[in-house]
């Protein structure tokens, strides 16, 4: 069988076991590759999904995930009442949060966590549905969790439009493996990156998975000329 193409990932490339020993691998140095690939704009980013979360008045947010922990840790800055949780599947990674601070953490796959329903306020994950096996289930899962009215703010990197694409590509497919993989020693996770992003619904095709898995009022807010957008959206009745 042929190897699956870079820039046409299959499901098979995102297996749950392949994934979390990715990350694993990366957990020590991935914050500083992040801040380095992104040229700091990582920062604002999460700062605007911060600013967003704040608006809502949580009371509390599950940050599925969650990494090494930078999303929830801005969201808790924001919103100190809110009580934060950060869900991750990957061991390494929550280590790494709970060192810089993020206290609430829980190993879980989002594909079945181990919350009741109705949870929590708010829900967020950025840059981690693209990873998870099943979209649609993840999204499900998501919305379980939730109350009524509950909201739902997903972060993730897109494809930017007109002359920045061909750049952006070039960048994120030659480019950045070569710095991530010097950084972190780890570059074929770099490569997976890359060819995540090109297969990740984006833009209308984003809004309209949220709308199937039962979620309402879905809208894209572009940030960076389109590199990465915010998702937002809410539970429907």
């Amino acid at each position: 069988m042929s190897e699956p193409s870079p820039l046409n990932p299959t499901e098979t490339e995102r297996d749950p076991e392949r994934v979390r020993t990715m990350f694993g691998r990366v957990a020590r140095r991935y914050d500083l590759a992040n801040h380095l690939l992104s040229v700091g704009l990582d920062f604002w980013w999460r700062r605007r999904a911060s600013d967003i979360i704040r608006e809502w008045r949580p009371r509390r947010v599950l940050d599925l995930a969650t990494g090494s922990g930078d999303l929830a840790l801005a969201i808790a800055r924001k919103v100190p009442e809110a009580e934060i949780t950060g869900a991750d599947f990957c061991a390494e990674m929550l280590a790494v949060a709970r060192r810089k601070g993020l206290t609430n953490t829980v190993v879980a796959d989002a594909l079945q966590l181990p919350f009741p329903a109705g949870s929590f306020d708010v829900v967020t994950v950025a840059f981690g549905l693209r990873n998870m096996a099943d979209w649609p289930a993840a999204l499900g899962e998501m919305r379980r969790v939730l109350r009524a009215d509950g909201h739902l703010l997903v972060l993730d990197f897109s494809l930017p439009q007109g002359l920045l694409r061909p750049f952006y590509r070039f960048y994120l497919h030659r480019f950045l493996p070569c710095i991530a993989g010097a950084v972190t020693g780890e570059p074929d996770a770099y490569q997976y990156l890359g060819a995540s992003i090109e297969k990740f619904p984006s833009g209308t095709a984003m809004c309209e998975l949220l709308e199937r898995s039962g979620f309402g009022a879905a809208a894209a807010q572009p940030l960076s000329g389109g590199i990465v957008t915010i998702y937002r959206a809410t539970v429907s009745s």
